[in-house]
């Protein structure tokens, strides 16, 4: 905790996590605003609703898949700085295009023809956005903070984000429906601070020889990710890292349907739910920096996500109990918590996100800690490329079990059933990461 808050005084430090809570909170607000307001006020068939949801998080992750490969060249062979600071100039002309549909849908006017292309447009651009400052944000702590701090840099990064989410999800549930005017000149204001923030943050130069850039995107991409392979650890890092964001991208898509289909709950619940999920998680980045003391090691992993598991199979009893006593009419936050089994439910979902965030911190450091300095954007950005895809493929599947007619609530037990394989890949990376130390010791010795 001190280190964490010696970090936070730092200028190598401050000014990238205050320009990634600026980020992470204006993509959120406009997110959760935009599917909230979609959803409730636009959409009356939850199968539309659900696919809707799961369209809007899979053109928000797209660009991952397409452009990771990209990024991570650019990240590694350009100061980071600097390309921070060019991607939050573009952030404020995108908002302003999802200003423009945030307008134009709660006034009514070409809903359908003008309106949701506009949001959908800017959600894609906003995951574009994203991408180019993925491998940044961990990427460049290595080359800022010092090596017992980079765990704690991480953990803070994390925690921060989420608490970004969590303030921008808080905003976006009160304003979805009725106030979205408001969340239109806010996105765009809080665009403006960002990018004056990012100039504060300081230069990161290139740390390697400067290579070509590949713009061919399937054969960088596929370039990128065999070539950061060939590490055992950073390997079952990535793909347990992918598991875990499948996991949650499924239950965001799950969250607003379900809680105005079978928890029977206003705009202001769905985003509650969103918001308990967020503080969970930052609480457990904490929570497992505190336990590794800055060691950066996945041995708290598998029982981590096996925790995340037995929790989601209570929420869905839970769900299922609820749904055999389902309110009438949509409840109020207030009438929400007085329901019989509502601070179980949200017991259950935080319970999801604590463990969770325990589970998949101490990974991201592996990515930035087992390879050169030079190649910690390509790798950051091969983990993006790895991640996005199984999150798409998560989308799909939901999507597709909705277009079946499969209810939201028997979909929560997919990410059950996931939280099982996601352990497997932990244990697979404990075992890496012990015999790594064993090579390292025998070497040494």
């Amino acid at each position: 905790m001190l280190t964490s808050t010696h970090l936070l005084r730092t200028r190598r430090f401050l000014p990238l996590f205050v320009t990634q809570l600026f980020n992470a909170f204006n993509d959120n607000l406009y997110k959760t605003t935009m599917v909230l307001f979609v959803v409730y006020a636009v959409y009356s068939d939850p199968a539309t609703e659900a696919s809707f949801s799961g369209l809007a998080s899979g053109l928000f992750i797209l660009p991952f898949f397409l452009l990771s490969a990209l990024a991570g060249q650019l990240a590694d062979m350009r100061d980071k700085a600097k390309i921070i600071r060019i991607v939050k100039a573009c952030e404020i002309g995108l908002m302003i295009i999802g200003a423009c549909g945030l307008y134009l849908a709660y006034n009514g006017i070409m809903v359908h023809t003008v309106a949701i292309p506009l949001l959908l447009l800017a959600l894609f651009l906003t995951g574009v956005q994203s991408t180019f400052l993925g491998p940044i944000k961990y990427a460049i702590l290595p080359q800022h903070l010092k090596k017992d701090e980079v765990l704690a840099g991480t953990g803070l990064v994390e925690a921060g984000t989420y608490v970004a989410i969590l303030t921008g999800t808080i905003l976006a549930g009160p304003i979805a429906v009725d106030y979205t005017g408001w969340a239109a000149i806010g996105i765009i204001v809080t665009a403006c601070i960002g990018y004056l923030v990012s100039r504060q943050v300081p230069s990161a130069p290139p740390m390697g020889e400067i290579e070509k850039l590949d713009w061919h995107i399937l054969r960088a991409s596929v370039k990128l990710v065999r070539d950061t392979m060939h590490n055992k650890e950073v390997y079952y890092a990535i793909l347990a890292i992918s598991f875990f964001w499948t996991i949650g991208a499924v239950l965001f898509i799950q969250f607003p349907p379900l809680a105005k289909n079978t928890i029977m709950a206003s705009p202001e619940v769905a985003s509650l739910f969103l918001v308990v999920f967020s503080i969970g998680v930052a609480i457990g980045s904490v929570a497992v920096n505190a336990l590794l003391k800055g060691r950066v090691s996945a041995r708290y992993s598998p029982v981590s996500v096996i925790i995340m598991g037995l929790f989601v199979v209570a929420f869905y009893v839970v769900a299922k109990m609820w749904q055999a006593d389902q309110p009438e009419t949509l409840l109020s936050v207030s009438e929400f918590i007085a329901w019989p089994m509502a601070a179980v439910l949200l017991l259950c979902l935080l319970g999801i996100s604590i463990a969770g965030g325990m589970f998949v911190v101490p990974l991201y450091a592996f990515l930035t800690t087992r390879v050169s300095p030079d190649r910690a954007s390509r790798t950051i950005a091969a983990n993006n490329i790895v991640n996005s895809g199984a999150m798409v493929a998560g989308s799909l599947a939901a999507m597709a079990l909705s277009a079946a007619g499969v209810p939201i609530t028997e979909q929560v037990l997919l990410c059950a059933a996931m939280c099982l394989f996601s352990a497997w890949l932990g244990k697979r990376l404990v075992d890496a990461e012990n015999a790594a130390a064993e090579a390292a010791a025998a070497a040494g010795a």
